[in-house]
């Protein structure tokens, strides 16, 4: 649930299948029982939806790009464009679960509100997203890219990857009793930096030229090459993921 909202399904699935495959634990997390309503928030194009309907819920899936949806809706789920901060619903679902999106979300507190107004009360909210040091290498080398191209502007972070703490606080704050939290050392390999940096750096990008994007990438590149970069394992992106079950009280 990107707020920039431009997402290419096919460029995104070819390069980063393992934000899905990485993510069974979650589902497992989450264990979704048979007649249970869950919403699946930033539901992207449905691999992780279909795989908590073939063990028995029924999904509603929303996320910010009409593509994704689409997509979505072609694998058979019921699904809506539409923002985490803005739900529809009120205490409709059993549970809600999220992979990968609420670190794009700055309004966390927004977001967890509309969650906890969606959920029925013992309802679960299951999530796993960026957690604090998160992609630590990435996010350091391309603020120093900016600030080597003072032509760029200013470097804005798009992302928000909380603390153990911060995130309990938060829950807690809105009506949420914290059952599990941790943060979890995921190194994930990438095919080439590029693509990463074409899918996921467009909200620290996207005021910059095409030519401009070119020498932004080529700079990354120079600096994560020494850092996330080896002749045995190729590109390893240092992902750190905050995973989290939490129940409405």
């Amino acid at each position: 649930m990107n707020e920039t909202n431009q997402w290419n399904p096919n460029t995104y699935n070819k390069h980063t299948a393992f934000v899905s495959q990485l993510a069974l634990p979650v589902v497992d997390l989450l264990d979704p029982k048979k007649g249970e309503k869950i919403l699946d928030v930033g539901c992207g194009e449905g691999t992780l939806a279909v795989e908590i309907e073939r063990r028995g819920a029924k999904v509603i899936g929303v996320d910010m790009s009409s593509e994704m949806i689409e997509q979505c809706q072609a694998k058979g789920i019921e699904a809506y464009v539409g923002s985490v901060t803005d739900l529809p619903y009120d205490e409709e679902f059993d549970a809600i679960f999220s992979n990968a999106t609420l670190h794009w979300i700055k309004n966390s507190k927004s977001a967890v509100q509309n969650i906890a107004k969606s959920l029925k009360s013992s309802g679960h909210f299951v999530c796993e997203f960026g957690g604090e040091g998160n992609a630590y290498a990435l996010v350091s080398a391309m603020q120093e890219v900016f600030e080597k191209h003072p032509e760029f502007g200013e470097f804005e972070n798009p992302w928000y990857f909380p603390s153990v703490e911060e995130y309990t606080t938060l829950l807690e704050s809105e009506g949420f009793k914290v059952e599990y939290m941790d943060i979890i050392p995921r190194p994930t390999p990438m095919d080439d930096i590029g693509n990463w940096l074409d899918i996921f750096a467009n909200g620290v990008t996207k005021h910059l030229s095409k030519e401009q994007f070119e020498v932004f990438k080529k700079a990354c590149r120079a600096i994560l090459k020494e850092r996330i970069y080896s002749e045995d394992e190729g590109w390893m992106l240092d992902y750190k993921r905050l995973r989290v079950r939490a129940v409405k009280i």
